[in-house]
């Protein structure tokens, strides 16, 4: 399977789970050493620490993420996405709107984020 597919498809599942609220689920799409840098925080290492945030996020009323990508380089065994984020909260109303650059790893079972950094693009407050 082509990178792009396997991005195109983990991302699927992604923003599903993610809607179901399901963090278990989105974070096992995460490589075991994964790194995620969120904005304005420090990097949060494995996937149960990932895991956390995103139970966090969703807590603390994002019901839904829709990623975009907007270009993806294949290098292998690893790929790079660039994108845009859309967060949503139960109302549908935007919450943020940013974007990301994930790294992506090609592991069994499929493509996993191993390296995601995500920020908006809204103005500062």
């Amino acid at each position: 399977m082509l990178a792009i597919e396997g991005i195109y498809e983990t991302n699927k599942l992604f923003m599903e789970a993610f809607s179901a609220g399901d963090a278990e689920k989105v974070a096992n799409l995460y490589t075991a050493d994964c790194r995620f840098l969120p904005q304005n925080s420090d990097p949060v290492d494995g996937r149960a620490n990932v895991q956390v945030l995103l139970q966090a996020m969703m807590d603390g009323g994002v019901s839904s993420v829709e990623l975009i990508t907007l270009e993806v380089e294949d290098c292998g065994d690893t790929a790079t996405e660039v994108g845009r984020v859309i967060l949503r909260d139960a109302g549908k109303e935007i919450i943020d709107d940013g974007k990301f650059i994930v790294i992506w790893k090609k592991v069994k079972g499929g493509w996993r984020l191993h390296r995601d950094i995500i920020n908006s693009s809204l103005p500062a407050a």
